[in-house]
């Protein structure tokens, strides 16, 4: 870009977005909101770093209803593209439901009802998202929340570093607005592919989002977290890739081949040299302790193959002949969730589950690529589903109620499953 053309985009900067989101600013501040609370970026700062007190857990739990109040906002507003919506993603609706029906086998039927509910909040809250804004708009939205996040991370680790700098554990490591340096990781790298995509969707303010990504890029590697380095790469990649893609169809059929090559030797990675991958991620052959959790999680489901123990309350139950004494007997210490989408959706809806789970990742991602050479999806779409792929291996992100990275992939499977990229409206919301 030349420094006249840089000029005018910075002095047209202010004008062009005013303009742009000028009645739809309402929706632009409750979408920011929703996905910011899902982060959880606000509850170190907010409670401290430490673990909650089980009357702060009440507090948090309460913190969330003015942001489902949000959604539910968002979906009034879109309800005609909402219905639309619903339809076109059956399979995730299928998951969602079993979750409900789950409590009639749950071992706690209360926990697994309260859950749920979030649950069902988080993802309206995504279907909203997705069905209200177009790709261009919509990518905006998810990089104005990540913009918050990156620059309360630099407040705190720069003016208050005894919090926003690990001290004890991995001394040195930043960890922004979250409780371990991971989280910053995960989170910059995802907001960085966010940034990015929204820079190509948006040229008239290109070097806002090109500076706002490499401030996300720098965090990703302050974090020091290795897997989060790899999404980074990876997410980065994927964007390259689209970008490729789209120049004309035979390079696209190219790259596309590429991609499926590169799949298929990942897969074969994971099946006969695991440890090679730990290498690259910087684990242990155990994963850190985590294929001790899932040699429990797989003796327990020995009791309960088909629909597993309930949405959500396995982690939570805590009495002597719980699934998760036999699993903390078992690892050799108290595991919190499973470090696996996988293992977490079998050990609580079972096979049943499971097979749902499997079926609903394989149908967003054929619907993204599809999108890709389509030319209507965004450029976020398969850089999210490749993180959240990689990512699921080891993190515990399907299904999960009031978290930022299911609503994420919740967006992604409810936009690529639209026939159209548009605004989608039944009014607008006007000063």
């Amino acid at each position: 870009m030349s420094t006249g053309g840089l000029t005018a985009e910075l002095r047209n900067f202010w004008p062009s977005l005013i303009d742009d989101w000028r009645d739809d600013w309402l929706s632009l501040i409750m979408g920011v909101a929703l996905l910011f609370a899902f982060s959880q970026a606000w509850l170190c700062p907010l409670f401290g770093y430490g673990d909650p007190s089980p009357a702060v857990g009440g507090l948090i739990r309460n913190f969330y209803y003015p942001f489902y109040l949000m959604a539910l906002t968002v979906a009034v507003v879109c309800w005609r593209g909402l219905l639309s919506a619903v339809w076109r993603t059956p399979l995730l609706l299928c998951l969602c439901g079993l979750c409900a029906a789950s409590y009639l086998w749950s071992i706690d039927p209360s926990g697994t009802l309260r859950r749920f509910i979030a649950l069902f909040m988080t993802m309206l809250g995504g279907y909203a998202l997705a069905v209200r804004f177009q790709w261009a708009r919509l990518l905006e939205v998810i990089g104005a929340a990540f913009v918050i996040m990156m620059i309360g991370s630099y407040v705190f680790a720069l003016l208050l570093p005894r919090l926003g700098i690990m001290q004890d554990l991995f001394p040195g490591a930043w960890r922004g607005l979250w409780a371990e340096k991971n989280n910053l990781g995960s989170f910059m790298s995802i907001g960085a592919v966010a940034a990015a995509a929204a820079a190509l969707h948006n040229p008239q303010r290109r070097t806002f989002w090109w500076a706002t990504t490499a401030g996300m890029i720098l965090l990703t590697l302050l974090s020091t977290s290795k897997t989060s380095l790899v999404c980074l790469v990876l997410g980065m990649g994927g964007i390259g890739f689209i970008y490729l893609a789209r120049k004309g169809p035979i390079l696209g059929i190219l790259l596309s081949w590429l991609a499926l090559t590169v799949l298929l030797g990942l897969g074969a990675l994971i099946l006969y040299a695991p440890d090679k991958l730990y290498l690259l991620l910087g684990k242990d052959a155990t994963l850190t302790g985590r294929t001790f959790i899932w040699d429990g999680i797989t003796r327990v489901m020995g009791d309960r193959p088909l629909l597993g123990y309930g949405y959500g309350v396995v982690w939570s139950d805590e009495s002597d002949y719980a699934p998760l004494a036999k699993i903390t007997h078992v690892a050799g210490f108290r595991a919190f969730h499973a470090h696996s989408c996988w293992y977490e959706v079998w050990l609580a809806l079972g096979l049943v589950g499971l097979v749902n789970w499997a079926l609903v990742f394989a149908d967003v991602w054929l619907k993204g690529f599809y999108r890709m050479l389509r030319g209507t999806g965004g450029y976020f779409a398969l850089p999210l589903l490749g993180i959240y792929g990689l990512s699921s291996l080891t993190e515990s992100m399907a299904l999960s109620w009031n978290d930022l990275r299911w609503c994420l992939f919740v967006i992604v499977a409810v936009k690529v499953s639209l026939p159209r990229d548009e605004d989608n409206k039944a009014f607008t919301l006007r000063a």
